[in-house]
């Protein structure tokens, strides 16, 4: 871990700012230096991953899940859709042949963490590069939304972290995560559709649809962060890592992202990008009754 010489407020303050820059320029640029930037986070995710299941007693193949990452991001980068499947099923094959020549046991548990990390790891977080790239319905690309999710998770942290700090009683998840409350998970979902309203404005989306937007961000990035916490209490470890000074590790770092990044890209796919898919659902709701 790098030491920057300065107390741990200060020192989670620099290095947030440094990773919020490098972030958010990727992404304004796009392409490859998304993709770049993408495959530098996983690959440290993953290996914090692997050794958070290590202290589980289990042991997925991390070279099977870089495998799987690099042909992903290759399917992801160039659109080629058609191969997502193939790609999966090929890898998840590898997983249970990696578990027969070269594995130990648990077997069983090695092959469903192996699958896990391909999923959490990496095809979860290869959506962004789907979101940045949508297009349609007057939209150059899905930078904006990619902007708004980002605001939004962001100001879910701080809304949860201030909101609890002041008024919360009620234990939200007190076996997972001892500390988080009701009180702040409300606050920060206030806070992230207020700023999803903003922004949303900004772009010209109806606000119904950005209070809904609002609401999706912050409901898997708290989900998300819950999830991870459940992955590091059941092994019993504190954090990820020690990679990113004041923050802990990739994974700690990212987590409020892993579910938040698929789920809002075919939110916006099927209702702002190509609205003729909420047409296609209000038909098939008024079909039941």
């Amino acid at each position: 871990m790098i030491d920057f010489g300065l107390n741990k407020n200060a020192t989670r303050m620099l290095t947030g700012l440094i990773m919020g820059t490098i972030v958010m320029g990727c992404i304004m640029i796009g392409g490859l230096a998304l993709l770049i930037l993408l495959a530098f986070i996983l690959a440290f995710a993953s290996k914090e991953y692997v050794k958070i299941l290590n202290h589980k007693g289990f042991y997925p193949s991390l070279k099977v899940i870089y495998f799987t990452e690099a042909i992903l991001a290759a399917v992801v980068y160039f659109k080629r859709f058609d191969l997502v499947a193939i790609t999966l099923t090929i890898c998840a094959i590898c997983s249970f042949m990696w578990v027969l020549f070269v594995g130990r046991q648990p077997y069983i548990a090695n092959v469903a963490t192996t699958l896990l990390g391909m999923v959490y790891c990496g095809w979860f977080p290869l959506h962004l590069i789907f979101l940045r790239d949508l297009s349609g319905a007057g939209y150059d690309s899905g930078l904006g939304f990619v902007v708004l999710m980002f605001m939004s998770i962001i100001l879910t942290d701080i809304g949860c972290y201030y909101a609890g700090s002041r008024w919360g009683k009620h234990k939200l998840a007190p076996i997972v995560s001892p500390n988080k409350t009701i009180e702040g998970s409300i606050g920060g979902a206030v806070c992230s559709v207020l700023s999803a309203i903003v922004i949303g404005t900004y772009l010209g989306v109806n606000i119904f649809i950005s209070i809904l937007a609002g609401l999706i961000c912050t409901i898997f990035a708290q989900i998300g962060d819950l999830c991870e916490s459940l992955l590091k209490r059941d092994a019993g470890v504190k954090d990820s890592g020690d990679s990113l000074p004041g923050h802990g590790g990739f994974l700690d770092r990212t987590d409020s992202f892993v579910f938040t990044i698929p789920i809002m890209y075919y939110f916006c796919k099927c209702f702002i990008f190509h609205p003729e898919w909420l047409q296609t659902v209000s038909n098939f709701v008024k079909g039941l009754f």
